[in-house]
């Protein structure tokens, strides 16, 4: 037989794409943020008390990332591990195990838990589109003030206030980029970084959300199996006493007829 027929593929490939997601997104939202930060500091808000829980909320989140990597990659590589448990493989030499109260609680647990991932993630994919939003504002009036076809007549009349977002509050200085102050931010090396590292992350909560869909569904199809499983040891078992009641009281049957004899 061979050792290949154990491998759990979809749970193999629902791994991948959960730790590439992860990865791309907690990577690429790291550095981000601290662009993001660099552009606000040297931009809008150059009184640092302005910005001073701003700065305080995206350190926090930044830890937060660092918490997320670590559990998510603890999180796979047990989903993954219980793939390969529930495999046919695994399952001629733990069968027993599987068709236990606990074997099966478990797996309820994974799916309860997947689940309750999986909406999460959906919040988080949601949130994380909101700087991609914001960024894309920007850099559309850009390149409208950059478009010859604009015409433009006062350029320093385009403004993009970053007030109005609620990401710093409304005594900050400047607060707003006009003219050509705005076109060198979109310039800047910060910005065209962090704009594209935040569409990335996007992706990476997008492909997170997908990965733990197929985890789900993964692990939904392994708890039916267990219960069939059960079901199936279960009928078995009564089917064995069954046969073996039917035998006894053959045997029985015949020793009184030897006896009349």
């Amino acid at each position: 037989k061979s050792v290949w027929c154990g491998v759990p593929y979809a749970s193999l490939v629902a791994t991948i794409l959960c730790f590439s997601g992860v990865a791309l997104f907690c990577g690429c939202g790291h550095v981000a943020l601290t662009g993001t930060v660099t552009i606000l500091e040297t931009h809008f808000s150059k009184v640092a008390s302005d910005h001073a829980m701003l700065t305080d909320v995206i350190q926090l989140m930044q830890y937060v990332i660092y918490g997320i990597a670590s559990f998510f990659f603890l999180y796979g590589i047990i989903l993954l591990a219980e793939g390969f448990y529930t495999t046919s493989a695994v399952k001629e030499l733990h069968s027993e195990f599987k068709t236990t109260i606990c074997g099966r609680c478990i797996s309820g647990m994974f799916v309860f838990l997947t689940y309750i991932l999986g909406v999460a993630w959906l919040g988080v994919f949601g949130f994380s589109a909101v700087p991609v939003f914001l960024f894309y504002n920007m850099w559309s009036t850009c390149a409208t003030m950059r478009s010859p076809m604009a015409n433009l007549t006062n350029i320093d009349s385009i403004c993009v206030d970053v007030r109005q977002y609620g990401i710093i509050p409304w005594n900050a200085t400047p607060g707003k980029a006009c003219g050509s102050t705005l076109g060198d931010i979109c310039n800047t090396s910060e910005f065209y970084l962090s704009y594209h590292l935040y569409i990335v992350a996007c992706a990476g909560a997008g492909a997170t959300v997908i990965a733990l869909i197929h985890f789900l569904m993964i692990l939904s199809a392994n708890w039916a199996y267990l219960k069939d499983a059960s079901q199936m040891h279960a009928y078995q078992d009564i089917k064995m006493k069954e046969e073996r009641e039917l035998q006894d009281i053959t045997s029985r049957s015949k020793e009184c007829l030897n006896s009349y004899t």
